[in-house]
C-alpha cells in the first residue's frame, strides 16, 4: 500500500493523475505453505487451493484498476478477465489494431471499465493451467477441471476421491469448489470440453 501510495502521490504532484491508467494485480494466488501456516492468514480469501492448483485459490486475484477520466469512481465489474488481456486492451487505448497472429487469448477490456454494457461477454472463456500441467476451463458460471485433484500442491491424484475423473463446478452456487457437479451435468462437461478443444484446434481463443 506505502509503494503505490508513493506512485499515486507522484502523479498527483505532476498533475498526471487524471489520464492516468493504474492497475494493481497479481499473477496467480498466494502460496498458503508459507502465507498460511507461517502468518496465520488467509490470503486466498474464501477459495480452494493455492498458488500451483487450477482450483480459484491459484488463479482468482485482486484487480483495481484506476484512470480519472474514463474509469467511474467506485465502479465495479463482473466481468471475467485474465492478466494475458493486456496486451490487446493496451493495444486499444494506444488504437494500435493486433495483428490476427499477435496475443492470440487476448480481450480488450476498456468496456469492463468504463462501465459499458456490451451484448455479450467480452471474453468466452478463461482457461486455466496448473503447474503440473493439468487444464481447466471456465464459462460463464461452469468452470471444468481436467483432474481428480487440485493439479498443484493442494491434492494429488492419489488422495483424491475416485467417483468422477474430472472436476466440475458451478462457480455462482458454489464458488468454494466443494460440490463436484461433473456425473449430474454431463452436457455442460461436453460443452467444456468441446470448447476447449477448438481453442487447442486454432491456436487461439480470440474470437
Amino acid at each position: 500500500d506505502w509503494t503505490v501510495g508513493q506512485i499515486l502521490q507522484k502523479l498527483d504532484d505532476h498533475n498526471l493523475t487524471e489520464n492516468t491508467l493504474i492497475i494493481v494485480t497479481s499473477d496467480n494466488g498466494s502460496d498458503e505453505r508459507f502465507i498460511g501456516e507461517q502468518h496465520q492468514h488467509d490470503a486466498n480469501y474464501i477459495y480452494r487451493g493455492q498458488k500451483s492448483d487450477a482450483w480459484d485459490g491459484g488463479h482468482r486475484v485482486p484487480f483495481l484498476a484506476r484512470w480519472p477520466k474514463r474509469i467511474p469512481a467506485g465502479s465495479r465489474s463482473d466481468a471475467l478477465l485474465c492478466l494475458t488481456d493486456f496486451m490487446a486492451t493496451v493495444a486499444a487505448i494506444v488504437e494500435e489494431p493486433l495483428p490476427k497472429n499477435v496475443a492470440e487469448d487476448s480481450y480488450n477490456l476498456l468496456p469492463a471499465f468504463t462501465g459499458e454494457s456490451p451484448a455479450r461477454p467480452i471474453r468466452d472463456a478463461i482457461v486455466h493451467h496448473s503447474v503440473n500441467g493439468t487444464f481447466a476451463i471456465r464459462q460463464g458460471d461452469w468452470k471444468l477441471i481436467y483432474a481428480k485433484g487440485s493439479g498443484g500442491w493442494s491434492l494429488s491424484e492419489e488422495e483424491a476421491p475416485d467417483d468422477a475423473p474430472w472436476q466440475l463446478y458451478n462457480m455462482k452456487q458454489g464458488v468454494r469448489e466443494q460440490k463436484n457437479l461433473y456425473h449430474e451435468y454431463p452436457e455442460i462437461v461436453e460443452q467444456l470440453d468441446a470448447l476447449l478443444q477448438t481453442y487447442k484446434t486454432a491456436g487461439t481463443s480470440r474470437r
